[in-house]
């Protein structure tokens, strides 16, 4: 199977790019600092009285994502429009179908990806070490494997376990690639891996098409702004 198209996509028409534009401030505290007031004065990505799975667009909240998303991880576009992704079908590690919809409740981030997939396969080490970091703490890696077939599964349970002694990252799948092709048509996504960052109620907080290193400073600091909004 020839490997999808990784490049990222340029940021959406008219969204500034102020934490990529301002002069280098710390990911650490300044960062959470900045969140901190930001979510004090606007309420998070959803505005106060918003019923789960219902999303707001919050142009404060996109502003702290931004602020964050620099270095290693300056090709994440935060969230311009006000969208969740409830919709998207696919199995659990148990094998039983879910929904997107169904993992609501923690700060997540959701990784489609494929074991024929040189990039992804690369990723997968500093998303385990992300896991391993903030997973328990309001905060979950979903992964998606998207291997087709009637062994795909198989495959990236192969490639987790076996290869890279992965244990900490849950292997959802969907082997008919339904969900994926829906981020295709909303423009979500042009190859693999696709991220998504999604909030406590399921709202898109940012997209980030290809890869990332995600056991970073960088890294971190999208993540910890992420839990504190």
């Amino acid at each position: 199977m020839t490997q999808a198209n990784n490049t990222p996509p340029p940021p959406a028409k008219g969204r500034p790019l102020m934490g990529r534009r301002l002069f280098g401030l710390g990911l650490g505290g300044a960062a959470l600092g900045i969140t901190a007031g930001l979510v004090a004065i606007n309420g998070g990505f959803n505005a106060p009285g918003a019923a789960a799975g219902e999303c707001v667009a919050n142009a404060a909240t996109s502003a702290a994502i931004d602020e964050a998303a620099k270095g290693q991880l300056a090709a994440l576009i935060p969230a311009n429009t006000a969208r969740n992704y409830d919709h998207l079908d696919f199995n659990d590690p148990s094998g039983s179908q879910t929904s997107m919809s169904a993992l609501r409740g923690d700060v997540l981030l959701v990784n489609f990806w494929a074991s024929w997939c040189g990039p992804c396969r690369r990723e997968m080490p500093a998303l385990s070490a992300l896991q391993a970091r903030y997973g328990g703490r309001g905060f979950e890696i979903i992964t998606i494997n998207l291997d087709v077939g009637d062994d795909g599964l198989e495959k990236g349970r192969a490639f987790l376990r076996d290869d890279m002694k992965i244990d900490n990252l849950p292997l959802f799948a969907d082997p008919t690639m339904e969900s994926f092709n829906v981020l295709k048509t909303m423009g979500v996504a042009l190859g693999l891996p696709a991220t998504l960052l999604l909030d406590r109620n399921g709202c898109e907080l940012a997209v980030l098409a290809g890869p990332a290193e995600w056991d970073t400073p960088d890294g971190h600091g999208v993540i910890e702004v992420a839990m504190a909004l």
